[in-house]
């Protein structure tokens, strides 16, 4: 539940691109995830970064560098890079306090009974019925719609207010819907109708435990650009390309679906796969969405990274379409991974505080 809540001209070496034939370039400079110069504009290339090695002659022999270098040249950005010595402290501490403000503002104008709005929004929003599926779907459908629709009219957004403005309008507003939905989610989980009863099944609270671990390994890359995310630093719509990215073009839409299914076999009961079935069909019109929206900022350089990622999990790597480098570890050995290995064994920990907290706000 939690992964759910939170240019220029066409580079021309890709012009006249089609998944079909498509041309290789030859680099020899080094990975693009192991340079701390990785392009922040995925549609401009450098001949700095990206020097062109010549090409061979007919019926030539390549040499070693060519043999070394045999990658194609990336259209798309590094993710979950981290660099501690452009880190500031000031980005930080703004950040903190930002972050401050928010939950403060959450508690006062939302959670809070005697000030807050958000029991009167659940009170309205789920009025018309008694049934705890259908308001399970009524709160997520709301959410999807303000989240999915918010999305997409960034680009509109952005030129009348501006990035930074836009970015607080849309976490404003977005943010108390989703705790609203995860707060009836956790006091009414065990509601509904039992259709099975699993969970003393030998081995099922690790496999349900390891599948909600890992779905949190999916998280989409720009959730990582905390500064973003709080408009310290001007929010952008990336191009992500290594990485996670690599095993599947949409990885926030992989883990939810791991998650619900995990959840789902474990409880067992209507309320909670009317929800599993409402946040998957949210990330599945994600799927499709986002594609759009990449589609309509980045042109040709999206279809080129398109081309040789995909939605289905591995699908990509296994059909050859992605070459994965030898020492692709490293790109998951960074900071922001670490962080999130960390929240997430936090987050289960905190599971009873999660839930008493939630049970003190009867929605």
């Amino acid at each position: 539940m939690a992964s759910s809540l939170f240019l220029s001209a066409t580079p021309p070496l890709i012009r006249g691109h089609s998944p079909k034939s498509r041309a290789r370039v030859r680099v020899s400079a080094p990975l693009p995830f192991q340079n701390p110069k990785f392009p922040t504009n995925p549609t401009k290339f450098s001949p700095k970064l990206f020097p062109l090695a010549r090409g061979t002659s007919v019926g030539g022999t390549k040499t070693e560098e060519e043999e070394l270098t045999d990658e194609e040249v990336p259209v798309g950005e590094d993710s979950a890079a981290f660099q501690l010595r452009e880190q500031k402290v000031s980005s930080w501490i703004y950040f903190t306090a930002i972050l401050g403000s928010v939950l403060f503002a959450l508690d006062a104008l939302w959670l809070s009974p005697s000030t807050g709005y958000g029991t009167a929004f659940v009170d309205a929003a789920l009025g018309l019925t008694e049934s705890k599926e259908i308001s399970m779907l009524i709160l997520i459908f709301i959410f999807a719609v303000v989240h999915s629709g918010m999305a997409s009219l960034r680009d509109v957004g952005e030129k009348l207010l501006g990035e930074r403005a836009f970015r607080v309008l849309f976490a404003g507003i977005s943010l108390p819907l989703a705790v609203s939905t995860v707060v009836y989610f956790i006091n009414h989980r065990y509601d509904g109708i039992q259709m099975w009863q699993l969970q003393g099944v030998p081995g099922l609270h690790e496999l349900v435990w390891a599948s909600s671990f890992i779905s949190f390994l999916f998280l989409y890359p720009s959730t990582f650009n905390l500064l973003e995310v709080a408009a310290v630093d001007k929010p952008k719509m990336h191009l992500w390309e290594t990485g996670v990215m690599r095993i599947t073009r949409h990885p926030q839409m992989v883990g939810q679906v791991i998650w619900c299914l995990a959840h789902t076999l474990w409880i067992g009961n209507s309320v909670v796969a009317a929800a599993s079935v409402g946040l998957i069909g949210h990330h599945l019109f994600g799927v499709w969405n986002g594609d759009r929206r990449l589609k309509t900022r980045y042109g040709e350089a999206f279809e080129s990274l398109k081309s040789r990622t995909s939605v289905v999990p591995f699908a990509a790597i296994i059909d050859g379409r992605q070459k994965l480098p030898k020492d692709y570890y490293k790109e998951f050995i960074r900071l922001p991974y670490l962080t999130i290995t960390a929240l997430t064994l936090g987050a289960y920990f905190a599971h009873p505080l999660m839930q008493s907290s939630s049970y003190g706000l009867h929605w």
